[in-house]
């Protein structure tokens, strides 16, 4: 699996994810600090969380694409190098509507990474060992939200909360800089003759990619990953204004307390691939080793965030977000392995990204509902109810809709041939 240079591609990909999130989370971390400088409201603040999703979710889809057409090595190095340059931006504003605008162009620059990091993992892994793979790529990105507390809040309490975001903005260049040097677009040549070959098999280069935009398993999937994402970023983006809040944690405590749920969820995001890939070995059914870690894991994750909401102590809301958020990340790659199941390669960036795209519409609006909720009733139990609710829905349409791609669905100019189906 590590063998011909993917070890090294693995490695870089997790790091990219574990960069990705640091950026990403340092605004939840800072708010505190940014709402007080700046004096925004919560209702502002709710909306500036929703302003990097805005910008995001439309290019998860045209990342999607790019990295179909230019390859995930080109996408992904202009992505860092936009969304690095501006997370350091956001040291220069100065007021809600400038601090907006940056978000937008920086959640842009972001939009990207996931559907390329697909892309690539489906350019040099094997089918059987891809699920694997996405995990390992893609676990970077909850350990990014665990660093980003203590890197974040402590810097912020010796320097200033603006130096905090002119770190993480040299941290992403460098690896720019190593990922354009040392990464190839596609394995060498003995790797590349066996993909071309698994490629030729799986015929159906032709099928267009809005056949597969249309598809109810896309589209039920992509719900999934809306209340999946509706969960992850009412926790990156108010969990620490809630202990801070509601719990009345210190900045350095709220720190510290923020490390533990996105640890675990690392621990969950790489054992996802693995869960889902060994019942796949000792079933032989693809389809049924996605569904039954991400409908099973998905219900766990919605009952805990929903009894988050109304416990007692910073203790009981902060181990009952840990355990929603680490069943929630082992579904975390399912989304990108049923993607790859049944979508031919060509057309696994797009596709990905277009699922991408519709699942992030939750980063616009969870935000921004949370704001609004937490300013009209004075507290977050209302939004971790929601939150909960909304994952139930998701997980129960993957158990009923979400199948595989049949031959009689298939376009009728392309019946005659055989076809990439899962």
């Amino acid at each position: 699996m590590f063998s011909n240079g993917r070890g090294f591609v693995l490695v870089m990909l997790f790091l990219a994810g574990v960069i990705n999130y640091l950026d990403r989370s340092a605004l939840s971390v800072a708010a505190p600090f940014i709402q007080e400088d700046l004096h925004i409201s919560p209702a502002q603040m709710g909306m500036l969380f929703s302003s990097f999703f805005i910008g995001y979710a439309i290019f998860n889809f045209i990342g999607g694409w790019a990295s179909d057409k230019y390859g995930a090595k080109h996408t992904l190095s202009a992505a860092m190098v936009v969304w690095s340059v501006f997370s350091g931006a956001i040291a220069l504003t100065y007021n809600f509507v400038s601090l907006f605008i940056i978000r937008v162009i920086f959640g842009m620059g972001e939009g990207p990474l996931s559907a390329a990091t697909s892309k690539a993992v489906n350019d040099w892994f094997p089918k059987k060992e891809r699920a694997r793979a996405l995990g390992m790529a893609m676990c970077g990105t909850p350990l990014g939200g665990a660093v980003s507390g203590p890197i974040v809040g402590l810097i912020a309490v010796r320097w200033g909360w603006k130096a905090s975001f002119v770190l993480i903005m040299l941290i992403g260049l460098v690896w720019t800089w190593f990922w354009i040097k040392f990464i190839k677009d596609r394995p060498d040549t003995s790797q590349s003759a066996a993909a071309e070959k698994e490629k030729n098999l799986q015929k159906g280069a032709g099928i267009p990619l809005s056949f597969y935009l249309k598809q109810p398993t896309v589209l039920f999937t992509a719900f999934a990953f809306f209340s999946y994402n509706y969960i992850l970023f009412f926790f990156l983006t108010w969990f620490p204004s809630y202990l801070t809040t509601a719990r009345g944690l210190s900045i350095h405590d709220m720190s510290i307390a923020t490390i533990i749920p996105w640890v675990v969820g690392f621990i969950g995001l790489a054992l996802g691939g693995f869960i889902s890939d060994y019942i796949f070995s000792i079933t032989g059914k693809q389809m049924f080793s996605r569904k039954a870690v991400l409908v099973v894991c998905l219900l766990v994750a919605a009952v805990c965030i929903g009894f988050a909401g109304v416990v007692t102590t910073a203790a009981g809301a902060v181990a009952l977000v840990a355990l929603s958020v680490f069943f929630l990340y082992v579904t975390g790659i399912t989304y990108w392995a049923i993607i790859q199941d049944i979508v031919h390669p060509d057309r696994v960036g797009g596709v990905g990204g277009f699922m991408h795209f519709l699942a992030n519409t939750s980063g616009i609006i969870g935000p921004t509902v949370t704001g609004f909720i937490v300013e009209y009733t004075g507290a977050f139990t209302s939004a971790f109810l929601l939150a909960g609710g909304l994952a139930v829905a998701g997980s129960l349409s993957v158990a009923f809709f979400v199948k595989p791609i049949k031959a009689d669905q298939l376009p009728q100019s392309l019946l005659s041939e055989e076809h990439f189906l899962s």
